[in-house]
């Protein structure tokens, strides 16, 4: 184990799914790879918006980082078990798989239709299975590896918000990487999931776009920050930081598990008060 944790992850290959940001700014995906990336990591960031992963690559070499960006679809499965296999040929090897994707469709569950159902749980469940698959064909033989998962207090929590694909099928993540964790730990190889209570990130006012009432996108964030018992959101560093724990050796014995990054919020029973 490194004594330095500016070097933890010194060496190791890391693929980002989800690396972009669907709006200006940093996101939680974005977040992850600049952290694993001043760990020491070679980062692979990945999004299904080639431009937004360039620009993640770029602030990442920005900072002398190491990193590469790459387009894929998670919702085509060949692309993307073609994408992670070709990654870990070409590279040599395959340290780190974070898998960041969520997508949901707030709202009623009756404007759900069956089509927006599998879309949504093809992208935040399947995808974890298949980009898992095609990792392990390289950690496996390593005999070590580390995939994470961003996870959400939707899959726990009602937030507030209706969102019932979404928190469905997070809470089938948390379950997938327990269950996945249990069977590849023989072979040294650790699965965990984040679940990230309310965060600050720029999808904030495209996702959740009227999904509180009329109100502005600030009268919304203050609204969600009163919900949270420390009094504000957490930050896209905050999920990182976890991020780059969970992959490092310093978290070598946690496996199947969740870390709960929430600032409280899933402790209470608490609700945003409007003024």
């Amino acid at each position: 184990m490194s004594a330095d944790i500016n070097e933890d992850l010194k060496g190791r290959i890391a693929v980002i799914l989800g690396a972009g940001s669907i709006a200006p700014g940093i996101g939680i995906g974005r977040a992850i790879c600049m952290t694993l990336a001043r760990r020491g990591a070679h980062v692979v960031a990945l999004d299904n918006n080639l431009e937004a992963a360039e620009e993640t690559a770029a602030q990442v070499a920005g900072e002398g980082g190491s990193a590469e960006a790459s387009c894929v679809d998670v919702l085509d499965a060949q692309a993307l078990k073609d994408q992670i296999t070709t990654l870990g040929e070409r590279l040599g090897r395959l340290d780190i798989l974070h898998c960041n994707v969520g997508l949901g469709k707030s709202g009623p569950s009756e404007n759900t239709t069956a089509e927006d159902w599998r879309r949504i749980s093809d992208a935040n469940l399947t995808s974890l299975h298949v980009a898992s698959q095609a990792a392990l064909v390289h950690m496996k033989p390593r005999g070590a590896g580390v995939i994470t998962v961003t996870s959400s207090i939707a899959a726990i929590r009602h937030t507030g918000v209706p969102h019932l694909a979404y928190a469905s099928t997070k809470a089938a993540a948390n379950q997938f990487a327990r269950a996945l964790a249990v069977e590849v730990a023989p072979r040294g190889i650790r699965v965990n999931s984040i679940v990230a209570g309310l965060i600050d990130t720029p999808r904030i006012g495209v996702t959740l776009a009227g999904s509180y009432g009329d109100r502005s996108e600030a009268e919304m964030r203050a609204s969600r920050d009163r919900q949270c018992p420390m009094g504000h959101m957490g930050s896209p560093w905050d999920i990182a930081e976890a991020a780059a724990f969970l992959a490092s050796d310093r978290a070598a014995y946690i496996t199947g598990t969740e870390l709960v990054v929430d600032g409280g919020l899933s402790a209470t029973i608490r609700q945003a008060v409007d003024e």
